[in-house]
């Protein structure tokens, strides 16, 4: 990658701005084109954050450690607006630290904190869940007098969280996931220097502090296109950021577009939940057994054979028929007694789940199977 210098011109009316600062950031971190695209976008959301009705997070996750992800949120702290940078902070700094000046949370160790004290943990997650629509509080005792009095503090705003592993799906369901992997031999980037980077990131900042100021109100009012494979959470989380691509021009809108369907539509972003999952391979195993109705035990069997599926070793132990029966509960599916050949046994069948099919893996094309109920198929 070719050097970049601050007395470079910069288009701040248009596209030029926004490619130098996807160019900035590939040049300290390996990140594939889709998802620099989002976190290009997302840097200039944090200056427009008062055009926006909601905020998409940015998951920044790896399988393994030193990945990229600390080094990530290092450039981003140089580019947000207002950034801050901290690995934990306590529930009431967190809560009044994003109420007073709206700050970009740069939030590295997410693992360790979800899975360290439980009570920071859930203090946590309610706050992010809030966070993430304009309007959204947390609520704190705040003495007043003799009295501790209930506040509510504003706590909506952008937010990078760094971590390796899973959010909590309900944290993780406002976010785009910025997946990052070990650097391969073969790709290159330059060692990261904050007091060599700064003089273009301050350049980069007045740029995209300007742009965002002189495209406020247009950004207010945008209703951009959507694409229509988003499902409502992540078309809300994207919005913002399309709306940027749209004011941005060039190949902005296009680029903008496939990266909202590459990183947050279709079976990557469903398989975030592990209710989602079983539905999908349940849906499978009755496909391929071309059978309306299974005994809970074959069901399960069948479900812990899936090679590449979680079934088999769920927190050290396969699924089991209880744990079946409990995973299905909130979808409205019970086992229940069903004939299968001459015998009659606990088990499921196939018209109970189409409903919980139709609305949670609407995108899977479901093509009724051949009725065989013969014993032959339990076995």
């Amino acid at each position: 990658m070719g050097a970049l210098h601050p007395d470079e011109h910069i288009d701040v009316e248009g596209a030029a701005l926004l490619n130098i600062v996807m160019a900035f950031v590939r040049r300290y971190v390996v990140l594939s084109e889709k998802a620099a695209v989002a976190v290009a976008l997302w840097i200039v959301h944090t200056y427009a954050i008062e055009a926006a009705e909601a905020t998409p997070y940015l998951n920044i996750t790896s399988a393994e450690k030193r990945s990229g992800k600390t080094r990530l949120l290092e450039v981003l702290s140089l580019l947000v607006a207002r950034p801050w940078p901290t690995p934990r902070a306590t529930a009431a700094v967190l809560v009044r630290k994003l109420a007073r000046g709206m700050p970009t949370l740069l939030l590295d160790e997410s693992d360790a904190a979800f899975r360290g004290n439980r009570e920071y943990a859930e203090a946590l997650r309610a706050v992010l869940n809030a966070g993430w629509r304009r309007g959204g509080a947390a609520c704190l005792l705040v003495k007043k007098g003799g009295d501790w009095l209930p506040q509510d503090f504003t706590v909506f705003g952008p937010k990078a969280i760094a971590g390796i592993g899973r959010l909590p799906d309900t944290v993780g369901d406002r976010a785009i996931a910025i997946v990052l992997k070990r650097r391969a031999p073969n790709e290159q980037v330059v060692r990261f220097r904050r007091r060599d980077a700064e003089p273009l990131a301050e350049y980069l900042r007045e740029g995209l502090a300007q742009w965002a100021s002189t495209n406020m109100e247009s950004l207010r009012i945008a209703r951009p296109d959507i694409p229509a494979s988003l499902d409502d959470r992540a078309a809300e989380s994207w919005e913002p950021l399309l709306a940027i691509a749209d004011a941005l021009g060039g190949d902005w809108p296009e680029r903008a577009r496939q990266a909202a369907v590459a990183l947050s539509a279709g079976q990557e972003r469903e398989e975030d939940s592990l209710g989602v999952r079983l539905l999908r391979d349940t849906q499978f195993v009755f496909q391929e057994r071309r059978t309306d109705r299974l005994s809970s035990e074959n069901l399960v069997a069948a479900l812990n054979e899936m090679e590449e599926a979680p079934w088999g070793d769920l927190r050290g132990k396969p699924l089991d028929k209880r744990s079946l029966a409990r995973r299905l509960r909130p979808y409205g599916i019970r086992p229940k007694q069903v004939r299968v050949g001459d015998r009659t046994l606990k088990g499921y069948m196939q018209e109970d789940f189409h409903d919980a099919w139709a609305r949670y893996i609407p995108h899977v094309l479901y093509i009724p199977p051949k009725i065989e109920t013969s014993e032959t198929n339990e076995t």
